[in-house]
């Protein structure tokens, strides 16, 4: 994705930005009671100006068992957005998932240190 948006498209896009965001959080890891988003298991998310999201994920695994289905619930839940136009989703292993890149509220909802 090598579009460049102007300050009114990114203006324009927020609130599908947000809404995307609250979709991917909709989405739980298998293994760990914490939604994907505050994981950090989202690497990447950008839209396009015809409402396209591109998402570069991984997962906490490389050999996941449920890697396609979670993929699978991502797409739906993102296409499901109203506004979105089309969803494309790219896994990657690099960098390798760690828990530093766990959000404030997952290490509260795992009951560790936030402060991490």
């Amino acid at each position: 994705m090598s579009e460049i948006l102007t300050p009114e498209d990114v203006r324009e896009l927020t609130p599908l930005y947000d809404d995307v965001i609250l979709a991917l959080k909709q989405v739980y890891d298998p293994e760990i009671p914490v939604n994907i988003y505050d994981l950090g298991l989202i690497y990447e998310l950008n839209i396009s100006k015809d409402r396209v999201v591109y998402i570069k994920m991984t997962f906490t695994a490389p050999n996941c068992p449920m890697a396609d289905e979670v993929i699978a619930e991502v797409r739906h839940n993102v296409e499901q957005t109203p506004g979105v136009k089309g969803c494309e989703i790219e896994l990657t292993f690099e960098p390798v998932w760690d828990r530093s890149m766990l959000s404030d509220e997952a290490r509260v909802a795992l009951g560790w240190d936030p402060e991490f």
